[in-house]
């Protein structure tokens, strides 16, 4: 137990200082900017036909169960549409979305990383007087707060849009009543804390999986065991920051 305690806490500082070393000022802006831009590429738009699939159905299926739930005739129609939005811009959207990037962006960075790793090409990058996590881990870091709020975004659009379309394919709801509902009593302040939760995870699922790819020993194995962790610890962390930020901003 004392041993488990104390290796938590190893990594905890190992990642601190890797995170420190990351944020150093780059040597060369241009090719920074470039790795951005082919993160941006490869992280966010590589993801987003998997987020508009998932969304539209998780929107229909929570409009659906909505409108089977409120069988009471004291319950308005509009309830549905009302439910659908709060849903997906709350909770699924933010949290369920990034829970899915943690495991298909995630497992990539901790294997190209680890893999790099293994080969020694981050060795040579070092010898070289490269700064290694600046080079590799600030780009990723950087496309993933930029580009997931907007894919999230994305996702609450195709949740409602989704919850509509079924909804009234499937006669559960009436195209007024749900237009009515995802409008009626709307705050804005839900979307900024949604919004506030995207950066925060989108900074879990791109350094976390770095940590494990770039302290993976070994050979291809151990790559493979780094991005499995990664995926594990990276969907606890979004979890438990998920309630922190819960009861930050909400309570």
């Amino acid at each position: 137990m004392i041993f488990y305690i104390s290796d938590i806490f190893f990594n905890i500082g190992r990642y601190y200082m890797l995170i420190i070393r990351t944020f150093s000022k780059p040597e060369k802006n241009y090719i920074f900017r470039k790795r951005v831009f082919e993160e941006i590429d490869t992280l966010g738009i590589g993801s987003l036909p998997l987020v508009l699939i998932i969304s539209m159905f998780m929107g229909a299926v929570i409009t659906i169960q909505a409108a089977f739930g409120f069988d009471s005739p004291w319950i308005p129609l509009y309830a549905v549409g009302m439910t659908t939005r709060d849903s997906v811009i709350l909770e699924f959207s933010p949290t369920l979305v990034s829970l899915i990037l943690a495991g298909k962006v995630g497992s990539s960075i901790a294997s190209e990383i680890g893999t790099m790793r293994v080969s020694e090409q981050i060795d040579a990058l070092e010898i070289m007087g490269v700064n290694s996590p600046t080079h590799l881990i600030l780009p990723k870091i950087t496309a993933a707060v930029l580009i997931n709020p907007f894919l999230i975004v994305i996702s609450m659009f195709a949740g409602i849009i989704g919850g509509w379309g079924f909804g009234v394919l499937t006669h559960v709801v009436t195209p007024y009543e749900y237009l009515y509902g995802i409008q009626y009593d709307f705050r804005t302040f839900n979307v900024i804390y949604a919004l506030i939760k995207t950066v925060v995870f989108a900074f879990i699922i791109s350094s976390v999986p770095a940590y494990h790819g770039y302290f993976t020993k070994g050979g291809s194995l151990e790559v493979g065991r780094s991005s499995t962790k990664s995926v594990v610890y990276s969907s606890i962390l979004i979890l438990v920051f998920n309630f922190i930020l819960t009861q930050l901003l909400l309570a």
